[in-house]
């Protein structure tokens, strides 16, 4: 399954459809997920799957107003795209260390 960040920036309709039907009210703190990228930061955010992909939605104020602002029927499906960012597989052997 891909692993996937998205920035809100980035958010196409149907990852922005697929959070905001996951989380109608908003998400708490207890359903974000912290991480390390790759640059060794800390990342804060919120999971959604798809059958064959997981999104990672970096967490943010804006993230907040644009859900809280979203209707699907304002987009159409030309407005649908991949997001950028994905996070490679680990490698078996690194987590035995």
């Amino acid at each position: 399954m891909k692993r996937i960040i998205v920035d809100y920036k980035k958010l196409t309709p149907e990852i922005l459809g697929l959070l905001v039907e996951k989380y109608p009210d908003g998400y708490d703190d207890d359903q974000i997920i912290a991480f390390k990228n790759a640059k060794n930061e800390t990342v804060e955010a919120v999971e959604v799957k798809t059958e064959d992909t997981i999104y990672l939605v970096k967490v943010s104020t804006r993230l907040e107003n644009t859900m809280a602002n979203f209707d699907e029927d304002d987009y159409d499906d030309s407005d649908y795209n991949e997001p950028i960012v994905e996070i490679p597989e680990k490698d078996d052997e690194e987590d035995k260390d």
